[in-house]
């Protein structure tokens, strides 16, 4: 979906298709056909913009195979769907019964992280629509904090380098301009918008900057026009926001309040549990943690790593983090020019929530996608953006 900012740039919205996980090339076709065009049909659009999760199989089928590439670019023409993000942070095997650290693996100080990377930035220079010159991928913010020591961070920030001088030969190469941006997240190295200044300032390269996703960003109880513009303060490009929702008590110390917390406690992904104090920000690692024991202050609100429908909040006693969405958004693209032009639906979490609200098939999936679409649609043109046919 495309819409005209008031300054006359094009801001695209899409959503991610890690909802729809696939670890080869034939499943990606097999999302398109299944998943991606009913949501365009179902928002009565002609085209309709998705970023793509192109897990590590899939993305080497691509890179080395020409004739794939074209079949896949022909492919998003021939359903109405288009390309201008990808998400690059799952690496494979997102759709596993247990997610979980792994997710964090290969981290920017393996090599592999650095190959990965630059077969997306490839693959997405070819996919991008005629009438696009600029892409963006978002990328895991350089590791897990643990066993992440200086002999690691200087690989990383190696990676990146040679990342950043990779991107500048491929614009040279195709006229195509891909950017990457690291998504700060709760239990990282960069964990927030402001772990991200040092060492993107450090880098200084206008194709490598950060992607915020506004459920993270809520989680760890950043407010988001002081992050935004910070980041806009040092001169670090935001490269692509993805809109998400985080889950939010209000109470954690109810009894009642816990129980509701309990039944989004799932064995896939982690969710990531932070709480703010005066002595500054505390959590765990994952929610089952910070319920089971006492090491969490429960006198203030608990936010939690789980991204929920935009569209549909948490019933009572729970809610979700959309205000800040809301927040950010209106910073992102509610000023006299936009300080990121991709946004992208990012609620990976649908089959993870709890029994009574997961989707029953393709068509309830479908469905609710198409309602966070319109949702997001409906706050852009609340901004004054113009939607676009």
């Amino acid at each position: 979906m495309r819409f005209r900012h008031p300054d006359g740039s094009v801001v695209h919205l899409a959503y991610c298709t890690n909802v729809h996980p696939a670890e080869t090339l034939d499943g990606v076709l097999a999302q398109l056909r299944d998943h991606c065009e009913p949501v365009r049909r179902r928002l009565g659009r002609d085209r309709l913009g998705i970023g793509l999760w192109l897990a590590k199989d899939a993305a080497h089928a691509l890179v080395t195979d020409p004739s794939a590439l074209r079949g896949l670019r022909a492919e998003l023409d021939r359903r109405g769907l288009e390309v201008v993000t990808l998400n690059g942070f799952p690496y494979e095997g997102f759709g596993a019964e247990e997610v979980k650290y792994r997710v964090y693996r290969p981290d920017w100080a393996d090599p592999e992280r650095l190959h990965h990377t630059t077969s997306l930035a490839r693959v997405l220079a070819h996919l991008l629509p005629d009438d696009v010159t600029e892409g963006s991928v978002s990328t895991l913010p350089l590791a897990w904090r643990t066993a992440y020591g200086e002999p690691r961070a200087e690989k990383a920030r190696a990676a990146l380098a040679t990342l950043a001088e990779r991107l500048d030969a491929l614009h040279e190469l195709t006229g195509r301009s891909i950017r990457v941006g690291l998504e700060p997240e709760p239990g990282c190295v960069v964990e927030t918008t402001a772990d991200a200044l040092a060492p993107l300032t450090a880098l200084a390269h206008p194709r490598i900057g950060v992607c915020v996703d506004t459920c993270h960003l809520a989680t760890s109880f950043e407010d988001p026009h002081t992050a935004l513009d910070a980041l806009a303060a040092a001169g670090v490009p935001v490269v692509k926001s993805q809109l998400s929702a985080a889950l939010h008590a209000e109470h954690p110390h109810l009894p009642e309040v816990r129980a509701a917390l309990a039944a989004f406690d799932e064995p896939r992904f982690l969710h990531q549990t932070r709480t703010a104090t005066a002595a500054g920000l505390r959590g765990t690692d994952d929610l089952g943690e910070a319920l089971a024991a006492d090491t969490l202050p429960d006198a203030a609100p608990w936010r939690a790593h789980f991204h929920v429908p935009l569209h549909a909040a948490p019933a009572a006693p729970l809610t979700s983090t959309l205000p800040a969405l809301e927040a950010a958004l209106a910073r992102l693209v509610g000023g006299p020019h936009p300080l990121t032009r991709h946004l992208e639906v990012e609620t990976y979490t649908w089959q993870a929530l709890p029994a009574a609200l997961r989707p029953r098939g393709r068509a309830q999936l479908a469905d609710g996608l198409a309602a966070e679409l319109t949702l997001a649609r409906d706050l852009l043109t609340d901004l004054g953006l113009k939607e676009l046919p």
